[in-house]
């Protein structure tokens, strides 16, 4: 069903995707949550052990801000791209283009316009980075619980 799929993978479903998974290519340990969204017109690249909370859609295609092209019914593609061991997070939405860094954290609700550099957590809409995942991050505990 997919372009590529590693080891160890795990879809909850329902998932929904444009063309059945063809322009997707998951690395091994990925997890899906519940209706994930793949709009795979081209290519979405997926790094090693990275996480998706329920309702994420990741979207490849897009279409011109000009209503006569509209009309014409044009439509671009362009890839995503997400790291290894990234986790994002409920409700997330990546538009087409958009290249997100190893280990960042995007956070629910997102929406991610532009590029993401590695090893930071961003949140918004538009998403921003909000900080640098620091060792502060190590603490297994969440929020010193």
């Amino acid at each position: 069903m997919f372009a590529e799929i590693g080891e160890g993978c795990y879809i909850e479903p329902p998932l929904y995707a444009n063309w059945g998974g063809r322009h997707v290519h998951f690395g091994r340990n990925i997890y899906a949550n519940f209706g994930l969204t793949l709009v795979d017109d081209t290519h979405i690249y997926v790094g090693d052990y990275t996480k998706f909370g329920p309702h994420v859609t990741v979207a490849t295609a897009g279409h011109p801000i000009s209503p006569h092209l509209r009309e014409k019914a044009y439509q671009y593609n362009a890839p995503v791209r997400i790291g290894r061991n990234c986790w994002l997070g409920a409700g997330v939405i990546i538009v087409p283009g958009v290249t997100i860094g190893d280990n960042t954290v995007i956070g629910a609700g997102s929406v991610v316009t532009k590029d993401l550099p590695p090893d930071v957590v961003a949140v918004g809409n538009p998403c921003r980075v909000l900080r640098a995942i620091t060792e502060h991050d190590q603490d297994p505990h969440h929020k010193g619980e």
